[in-house]
């Protein structure tokens, strides 16, 4: 999802693919892509697309994943087939496996939603109105900086946003910013405070690694809010692109901590507050449900619309019973908060003394701008239609068979 500074009617786009849905990681996997299908029909249902503009992006080719991919792993990534004996040999060498599976239809799944992020930032360049095979983030912010001066990336996804750190680490173009669970070997085992970037990139990755249990009113007031408020006044970012995984929600599958969607949102709006081009992209989250209760809020609360806590009647209605509300409550008061408030106090304070090193915002010479990557594709002017819907077909195996799965509680 792309928004433009002032955000009147048309001014935010909104990435549709009504094919989504049909992808499957295979048998017990957490990540669901149909999470992304129950937030369009939410969206619809709630009318929000007549409130912004639906575009149907297409795929990115080859060319576009190896601007950060090598060209063999985008081929092998081309070529492996599940079951394939053929590639087995690669399998380690690209780490895939039991996070990331190789399952039918992958590469054409990678081209999907690499190509809505590239439209998203050329768009935005034009101003516009965890278990990852291709860093689509990466990839967009490339085609951000062809444009912006800095880029502003936050991550929110309770796992650190170690790809991203890692693509931008030696330079001060991206200042990266995640907060993230840390420590017990939790995944992916980096992002501790001293993780500051190195060479010209020094000082320039902001990390706030947090201890299981983190709730609302800690989590906004006393770590985020006064993070990015310091952030956007050092470094004062031409661009934000914010990274807004659901699995930091209490009761996600994955995480350990304890925000409601409120809690949540409350950190898009405060990014919204900004007035700088964005670009919103999801992330993790694995209890499907609350990853889309949690989109469908969040973009109400970009094109400033206010929904109804009663859910409309569509025909995905049954994953949200038996109460059929947009904000359950999903504070878990058995799970006990780690962050004392004079922990979180030394983080905020520690990420502050860090960015006074900074001399200033750095700049650059822009150069010709490269042609765009990807054209701006169809959209529906109108904002009244959210294209065709492809029927949902459970795979066999798409839910757990124990006390784990709880899609369809």
């Amino acid at each position: 999802m792309t928004d433009s500074s002032s955000r009147p009617r048309g001014t935010v786009a909104y990435m549709m693919d009504p094919t989504v849905g049909k992808y499957h990681y295979g048998p017990g996997h957490p990540m669901k892509p149909y999470r992304v299908e129950l937030t369009h029909a939410l969206v619809a249902e709630y009318k929000m697309h007549k409130k912004m503009k639906i575009y149907y992006p297409s795929e990115a080719s080859a060319h576009d994943m190896i601007r950060f991919h090598s060209d063999e792993y985008v081929d092998f990534l081309s070529r492996v087939a599940p079951n394939s004996q053929e590639y087995q040999r690669g399998y380690n060498q690209y780490n895939l496996g039991d996070d990331c599976p190789v399952f039918s239809g992958l590469f054409d799944f990678c081209k999907s939603y690499t190509g809505a992020s590239l439209l998203c930032a050329t768009m935005l360049n034009h101003k516009a109105s965890g278990f990852c095979y291709i860093n689509d983030i990466v990839i967009a912010i490339l085609e951000l900086l062809k444009y912006h001066v800095r880029v502003l990336y936050i991550d929110i996804d309770i796992h650190h946003g170690d790809g991203v750190q890692e693509a931008f680490y030696l330079t001060d173009r991206v200042m990266t910013v995640s907060f993230h669970k840390y420590g017990n070997n939790f995944f992916p085992g980096t992002g501790g405070m001293y993780e500051i970037g190195a060479e010209t990139g020094r000082y320039y990755s902001i990390n706030v690694p947090l201890r299981e249990g983190i709730m609302d009113d800690d989590y906004y007031d006393l770590v985020f809010k006064p993070v990015i408020s310091t952030v956007m006044s050092y470094y004062r970012p031409t661009c934000i692109v914010l990274q807004c995984g659901a699995d930091s929600l209490g009761g996600d599958r994955l995480g350990c901590f304890n925000l409601s969607i409120k809690g949540h949102g409350k950190c898009v709006a405060y990014v919204m507050e900004q007035n700088l081009p964005t670009l919103v992209v999801g992330g993790g989250g694995y209890t499907v449900k609350n990853v889309a209760r949690c989109w469908t809020y969040e973009t109400s609360l970009i094109i400033k619309e206010t929904l109804s806590n009663d859910i409309p009647y569509h025909d995905y209605i049954e994953f949200f019973g038996p109460d059929c509300q947009l904000h359950p409550d999903l504070i878990n008061p058995k799970l006990e908060n780690g962050n004392p408030r004079a922990y979180l106090e030394l983080i905020v304070q520690f990420v502050n003394e860090k960015l006074r090193l900074l001399k200033h915002a750095p700049s650059v010479q822009m150069q010709d701008v490269p042609c765009d990557l990807i054209d701006n594709d169809k959209s529906d002017e109108d904002g009244d239609d959210m294209g065709q819907k492809a029927p949902h077909i459970d795979a066999v195996n798409e839910f757990y068979d124990d006390e784990k799965d709880n899609d369809r509680d």
